[in-house]
């Protein structure tokens, strides 16, 4: 088969490399699924840098996130278990986890239906308790892990606020259905949601990106509003001020969705459920900006990592007929 494989570190443009491989042979308790879409997943690039929180052995294949097809040709969605992830003709994955893809997508959109869409599930609801009508502000919101979130929010009745970089994503995030869209390269984000919401701020803040994203939440999240911290795509660990959580009444919520397996894997399964509930209804559907083949896989990655992607980017392997042998 063909995979990519990582045999150093760094930027996944220059250490990624397609090569033929073995088919990797399941372990106790792992099934060996074929690839239908693999989707990328900043966490990729992360892996290829050695900058993950799990650091897998090299020579690696990333690729954190699939819909794939078991031997006896289900439809599934899995996480693969490293070293044989999902930028492959073939991947492994811990058969106990394996979820239904959902009917109503077809297999890119089921690929990205998992980690961004359970985070934002867990995140909202879970962590931050998002009520209908309150103001959501989203981070990123045209990116993957952001337009899940954007989704999310108007499912539950809150008024989402997006804050983006550039007018091609501000038109994408307008598009996934934000009431008010932010330019952070054009706009005072802190003053415009402010005047969008007379003063009081917003409720929830949905940070997938930290830094100088961070900074703007604390200014101007609400009496007694909830700051999710979901991540660091801009590359800094923000250091936050708790004497100004104090005076202000607000909460900072982490959210690691990878704990839930080990602590409450029954919890990922409702979740899901009720992913597959919205995704039947229409009201959530993964937005797919990018398909591209197996070989394009490395530059895929690397404009993730870059930050210059809306939405998802997915990876189609060939097809060939029948299901994983």
């Amino acid at each position: 088969m063909h995979a990519w494989h990582v045999p150093r570190n760094g930027e996944p443009g220059e250490v990624m490399r397609l090569a033929e491989a073995d088919i990797p042979v399941p372990g106790d308790g792992q099934v060996l699924l074929k690839v239908r879409a693999a989707n990328v997943n900043f966490p990729d690039a992360l892996l290829c840098r050695g900058q993950y929180q799990i650091t897998p052995q090299l020579p690696f294949t990333p690729g954190v996130e699939i819909c794939g097809e078991t031997p006896d040709g289900r439809r599934v969605i899995a996480n693969p278990a490293l070293p044989h992830g999902g930028f492959a003709e073939y991947a492994l994955a811990d058969a106990a986890a394996l979820l239904p893809a959902p009917d109503a997508l077809d297999d890119a959109e089921a690929a990205a239906l998992h980690i961004g869409y359970q985070t934002g599930w867990f995140g909202l609801h879970r962590r931050a308790r998002l009520q209908a009508g309150e103001t959501l502000l989203v981070h990123a919101a045209a990116g993957g892990v952001g337009s899940a979130a954007v989704q999310l929010g108007k499912a539950a009745g809150a008024r989402v606020i997006g804050v983006v970089g550039g007018p091609d994503k501000a038109r994408t995030a307008r598009e996934l259905g934000c009431d008010l869209v932010v330019d952070r390269r054009a706009d005072d984000v802190v003053e415009a949601v402010k005047d969008a919401t007379g003063g009081r701020g917003a409720d929830v803040v949905y940070d997938p990106v930290g830094g100088a994203a961070y900074a703007q939440s604390a200014k101007c999240v609400a009496f007694e509003g909830r700051i999710l911290v979901v991540g660091f795509a801009s590359g800094t660990v923000p250091t936050p001020a708790l004497n100004h959580a104090l005076v202000k009444n607000y909460a900072i919520l982490g959210l690691h969705w990878g704990l839930y397996a080990a602590k409450d894997p029954r919890a990922i399964l409702d979740c899901h459920r009720h992913l597959t509930d919205l995704a039947a209804k229409g009201a959530v559907k993964p937005l797919v900006s990018e398909r591209v083949p197996l070989a394009g896989a490395a530059a895929a990655v690397q404009r993730v990592a870059d930050g210059l992607t809306t939405g998802r980017v997915v990876v189609l392997p060939p097809r060939t007929e029948g299901a994983a042998a």
